[in-house]
């Protein structure tokens, strides 16, 4: 995908805004900013063209139609079913999820494990509820819900982002050179996550989500929630009362992003 640089830095707010920006900070941006063009393209530009202010943590569902790196069209959400399962939330709160769509489909032409295509299909969720740490949000976000390994995963490739390895193809990504300069360095935490899930027995299901996250950007292509309907029917343990009825530790995160509107 093509970024045009003084587009992105002028979203962000400008030079003088980026200079008190963490690193950390830069490239959760960078692909916010990748991932709403990917979903602009798949939904198309409204023509609405609305302005208002608001602070770049907030989830897509919250702001004006978009990651919180652009302003767009209104976005009217439409109602959630009583028993809202996961793929009412892709459908209604998620969507185009284009992203997410093509890291699992990716996984799953490659011929990856189920589990693997799981964490790649929801690895990004996450962002319609909160932008920061978007890893450890989105590990809570689905942990009662997934094996541990699928949250684990999840948790972790938000710092295996930054570290190359080479034994499975992934480079430290170009972009981020272009975008932050080479002399980029990770936030202390994010250094820290990645040194312990280095040395973690389940490593590469982390290390396998940026894998497929790297090459997920593509706006020509066409992607579709049914191969994953049955992997999310074997490996998601859809509450029966419904994701946000069923009294888990993240139920109140489901609520919220059904119900964004709410007064209270």
């Amino acid at each position: 995908m093509n970024i045009d640089r003084r587009s992105f830095i002028a979203a962000l707010g400008g030079a003088v805004a980026i200079e008190t920006m963490s690193s950390e900070a830069l490239a959760d941006a960078l692909e916010h900013h990748m991932i709403e063009h990917l979903d602009q393209t798949a939904i198309g530009q409204s023509s609405e063209r609305t302005q208002r202010p608001y602070r770049r943590g907030i989830g897509s569902v919250f702001v004006l139609s978009g990651s919180g790196d652009g302003v767009f069209g209104a976005n009217k959400l439409e109602p959630m079913p009583p028993n809202p399962t996961l793929l009412d939330f892709f459908n209604l709160r998620f969507a185009p999820a284009n992203h997410v769509l093509q890291s699992a489909t990716r996984a799953l032409k490659t011929g990856m494990n189920e589990e693997t295509i799981l964490a790649c299909l929801l690895h990004d969720v996450v962002l319609s509820l909160m932008k920061p740490d978007h890893g450890w949000w989105g590990a809570q976000l689905i942990e009662p819900y997934v094996s541990e390994r699928v949250s684990w995963a999840i948790r972790y490739h938000q710092a295996l982002r930054f570290y190359p390895d080479t034994s499975v193809g992934y480079e430290y990504p170009e972009m981020y050179n272009r975008l932050f300069g080479k002399d980029y360095v990770p936030a202390p935490h994010v250094k820290a996550a990645y040194t312990y899930a280095r040395n973690h027995k389940w490593y590469m299901n982390a290390r396998l989500i940026t894998v497929n996250d790297l090459y997920a950007f593509d706006p020509n292509a066409k992607v579709s929630m049914d191969p994953f309907v049955d992997i999310i029917g074997r490996h998601f343990k859809q509450p029966k009362e419904g994701l946000g009825n069923d009294n888990s530790p993240v139920a109140h995160m489901w609520r919220t992003l059904a119900n964004p509107d709410l007064p209270l």
